[in-house]
């Protein structure tokens, strides 16, 4: 077995779009995906795109992915790694796949001399937690995440 991640490529927009759909089946969000493969790549592989994304291959074969992108952090001074999406197919799950992808993101915050790594799970997610505390991570309750989206993004920010 050989894990390897690489950055995401234009090319790799259709299976970042699969992995995408199936980390919201997943989720129970099918119907909250929007976007295409041409979104994809408008967005994440634009000029001047803020996210990135990593692909994870096990044998030269995809088996998951990730889309991060930098914050910033008033009160530390530094910016920060946000982890928009973390995705390894069912099959290639205990492999440690998602532990190399999430150590890759580790290093990279810390090569960027970013304060923090950061992420959301749903509460319902109990393997996602369970893993994610194994190595350390801890939630943040005392922040609650809002959201204005579509129609009340719009009638906002029109005034």
């Amino acid at each position: 077995m050989a894990i390897n991640i690489r950055p995401a490529t234009p090319d790799d927009a259709e299976l970042i779009l699969r992995f995408i759909t199936d980390l919201a089946i997943y989720e129970k969000a099918e119907h909250e995906v929007k976007t295409d493969a041409a979104g994809i790549r408008d967005s994440l592989f634009a000029e001047g795109s803020t996210a990135h994304g990593l692909i994870c291959e096990n044998d030269g074969q995809p088996i998951g992915y990730a889309v991060y992108f930098f914050n910033y952090s008033t009160w530390l001074g530094k910016h920060g790694l946000y982890l928009e999406d973390l995705y390894v197919s069912p099959e290639a799950r205990r492999l440690g796949a998602g532990k190399a992808l999430l150590r890759h993101l580790a290093q990279l915050a810390v090569a960027r001399g970013c304060g923090r790594f950061e992420w959301s799970v749903l509460d319902w997610n109990t393997p996602a937690i369970d893993f994610y505390e194994s190595f350390g991570a801890r939630p943040q309750s005392e922040w609650t995440t809002y959201r204005l989206t579509g129609q009340a993004l719009l009638d906002f920010a029109a005034g």
